[in-house]
């Protein structure tokens, strides 16, 4: 696939433009946040186990809530975004909190050229692999990031949720990854009413892109999990049906919302010999 990179650039303002918004929102709470709210999701966590010593790698950390989270539960935690301001606010928070967290601003496709590290574990959740052109490329950053035997854990907003037009009353967009997607938008998820006009430029990926894409690059997948809500409420016509879970009013339980992922670095040495 021909790579425009002028993607970058225009997405990039886009979530520049959306930090100082997103951390004065009721979305992000960030007060709850550094009073000691944990930010990560029993979906995740579940997924995640006992993170206490492991080295984790967050992949679009936007301004660092969920990286320094890990932090405060024992983990060395280090977050990448391409947003400098989200990365400037979230090394400011992490020092005020007194978090020994890292964070580094780059692209995620170029992140082999800043950060010359392995982990236990590589994280990214909710909003992430849309904003990829090509998930070969990334889904190849995530296992060279894992040390053999690594854990990938991802949780995401399922692809048939990108299919419906914003209030959900037609299918508007295609399923499989045809071509980009290029929106004008007002506002943002975690404040509808702010006065941000933004352009994007995104791309659907099916669940099969996806899984094929992380056993190319040579992890195992041990679950996949679907789930018939989400835990943000950061779409319109939503109703909340319990704490913290939210469907689309009309659809109720019928369409898949968010699905999560554990996959293994496969360890070379403890395969069988090929010869």
């Amino acid at each position: 696939m021909k790579e425009n990179k002028e993607y970058l650039e225009l997405n990039k303002n886009t979530w520049n433009n959306k930090t100082e918004v997103h951390i004065a929102s009721e979305f992000y709470d960030m007060k709850g946040f550094l009073d000691g709210k944990s930010t990560l999701n029993s979906i995740e966590l579940e997924l995640l186990g006992d993170v206490s010593n492991k080295k984790i790698l967050h992949l679009q950390c936007h301004f660092g809530q969920d990286t320094m989270t890990f932090s405060r539960m024992g983990a060395k935690a280090t977050g990448v975004d391409f947003s400098d301001k989200a990365v400037e606010k979230a090394r400011e928070f992490a020092a005020k909190l007194n978090l020994n967290t890292s964070f580094i601003c780059c692209d995620i496709y170029d992140a082999p050229n800043h950060l010359d590290e392995k982990f236990d574990i590589v994280f990214t959740s909710y909003g992430t692999i849309g904003w990829f052109p090509d998930l070969e490329k990334w889904a190849k950053v995530v296992s060279h990031y894992l040390k053999p035997g690594g854990t990938f854990i991802m949780a995401d907003f399922h692809p048939v949720v990108w299919m419906y037009d914003n209030e959900f009353k037609e299918v508007f967009y295609n399923y499989f990854n045809i071509e980009p997607i290029i929106e004008d938008e007002s506002g943002t998820y975690a404040d509808r009413y702010s006065e941000i006009e933004a352009k994007t430029i995104t791309w659907n990926h099916p669940i099969s892109e996806l899984l094929n894409a992380l056993i190319n690059s040579g992890l195992e997948l041990n679950c996949f999990n679907e789930y018939d809500y989400s835990p943000y409420n950061c779409f319109n016509n939503t109703e909340e049906f319990e704490p913290n879970k939210f469907r689309i009013k009309t659809f109720g339980n019928k369409i898949p919302m968010v699905y999560a992922i554990k996959a293994t670095k496969k360890n070379l040495l403890s395969l069988p010999n090929a010869n």
